[in-house]
């Protein structure tokens, strides 16, 4: 795809709003443009058709594993109809709504709630027929579909976020809004390609902009906008805050846009905080943005609790025989104690032993001052790439965080969690910033965002932004998607030395 350098311009010379075209693709003039971009079409028609084959898998499961060979005559009609009612119910979720194509939490929640969904119309329909239905039909049935649409939709999902890190199925985007505001969400759109926003152009009030001559009054005019909008042939218009722009002026804009068949996105301003916690209600004729409190204690929390305790006494059972193979490979291949102790700072500066596999000789504390210097880490973490301390096992089993697994008993003791911001050492919490301390809301975690993001390899800052973020927007179904992104993290070893 071909790409035009564009110098800044200004669409009309008496008009109010500077326009700075990016280096975009060619421009595509909007009368000859289809209204919906082909690859959305083509998303679509992949996303029903992987649909429709986790129907059918879901349904050949139960079928042979209930009735094996002899099907009879009403459950073949079932069978045949139950597709298309899985389909509608995706469809009914918002399964197939262009805006969450690619990005992921929303798509696959349309998902889970279609199974529901289905599973209780089943049950009424049922009831209400007085039709006798086989449990074990439906209990197969559509967990098994809905697991199979999760992997192909996860799978397309990929796909998409492949093109787009090559610059393909992006949408256009106008960014409208003072200067300071304008470049803060140019930068957070254009940080992850894999959510699909190109920007093309920004729009500014020309008395924002750097030039000579009298400044001209410091306003953004629709009108202009909408000229910008048809000149770069964008999709989306996304607003950054702005009080100038916004109540009436903001409405008109809005009809214009839907007149045009363009997207428009309004940024609050608020950054790091998660959907969940934010909620548009109506208060006296005001669309109001409410934003809830993160949640640290209560219910959600011991709930969390348990399933960490659960889940962590399985896992110990489990590989009960790599633990103790590990922990006879580390006795005899050097000197040493099994486990490292080390004291942490947890939940609320609660202080506590957390446990390790060995993978340092043993006299590897009393060789550290020596090492400073050659520290990889990020100004407050101590990191060396190539640790002479380390012992031909400890790489190994650092490469792929066996080490770690020993703090599944801090995980029993409920000293940390499964997920959680990295457990830090006392020298480390006493440099923290006072924004740094929020931190310890919660318990830290054998794994988190962290890890999952790069571990080792993150600056300071990074680690921060990440344990923060986690902090405010935690959920259960947060914890299970760093659970699973955890597993390829730890196969692949980035970030771990």
């Amino acid at each position: 795809m071909s790409t035009v350098a564009v110098e800044a311009s200004v669409i009309d010379g008496s008009g109010p709003l500077w326009v700075v075209p990016h280096e975009v693709p060619a421009i595509v003039p909007r009368s000859s443009r289809s209204t919906e971009p082909r690859w959305i079409g083509v998303y679509r028609w992949a996303a029903l058709g992987g649909d429709l084959m986790a129907a059918v898998i879901g349904i050949s499961i139960a079928l042979l594993t209930r009735f094996g060979y002899e099907v009879g005559g009403a459950y073949l009609v079932i069978s045949s109809l139950l597709p298309l009612a899985w389909v509608t119910g995706v469809a009914l979720s918002k399964g197939y709504d262009a805006r969450y194509y690619g990005s992921g939490p929303e798509e696959l929640r349309s998902l889970l709630r279609a199974g529901v969904g289905l599973t209780a119309a089943i049950a009424i329909l049922s009831y209400a027929t007085k039709s006798e239905i086989a449990r074990g039909f439906v209990v197969l049935a559509i967990p098994v579909t809905v697991l199979a649409a999760l992997v192909l939709r996860y799978a397309l999902r990929k796909d998409l976020h492949r093109h787009r890190l090559r610059g393909r199925c992006m949408h256009r985007v106008l960014v409208v809004g003072r200067t300071d505001p304008a470049a803060t969400l140019c930068e957070h759109l254009e940080s992850r390609p894999s959510d699909g926003y190109r920007v093309v152009a920004t729009c500014r009030p020309r008395g924002t902009g750097r030039r000579s001559g009298p400044l001209q009054p410091d306003e953004l005019d629709e009108a202009d906008i909408l000229a910008a909008v048809d000149r770069h042939a964008v999709e989306v218009v996304a607003v950054a805050t702005d009080p100038e722009l916004a109540g009436q002026s903001l409405r008109r804009l809005s009809w214009a846009l839907e007149q045009r068949g363009v997207e428009l996105i309004v940024s609050p301003g608020i950054i790091e905080v998660a959907g969940p916690r934010i909620s548009v209600r109506p208060v006296a004729g005001l669309s109001l943005l409410h934003l809830e409190r993160p949640s640290v204690s209560g219910g959600p929390h011991l709930m969390k609790a348990i399933f960490d305790r659960v889940v962590a006494l399985a896992i110990i059972v489990a590989l009960a025989p790599l633990l103790i193979g590990l922990a006879l490979a580390v006795k005899l291949s050097s000197r040493g104690p099994v486990l490292f102790h080390q004291r942490r700072v947890g939940r609320a500066g609660a202080e506590f032993t957390m446990l390790k596999f060995r993978s340092m000789y043993a006299d590897a504390e009393q060789r550290l001052g020596d090492l400073y210097a050659l520290s990889d880490g990020n100004g407050v973490l101590f990191k060396v790439r190539d640790d002479p301390r380390m012992t031909p096992l400890g790489r190994w089993i650092r490469r792929f965080s066996l080490d770690e697994l020993p703090q599944l008993f801090n995980v029993l003791r409920g000293e940390m969690s499964l997920v959680g911001p990295r457990p830090p050492l006392a020298e480390e919490v006493a440099l923290y910033a006072a924004d740094d301390s929020r931190r310890m809301l919660v318990k830290p975690g054998m794994t988190g965002l962290w890890q999952v993001s790069g571990r080792s390899d993150l600056s300071w800052d990074e680690s921060v932004r990440l344990d923060l973020r986690y902090v405010d927007n935690w959920s259960m179904t947060l914890d299970l998607l760093i659970l699973w992104k955890t597993l390829r993290a730890v196969f692949y070893g980035s970030g771990a030395y």
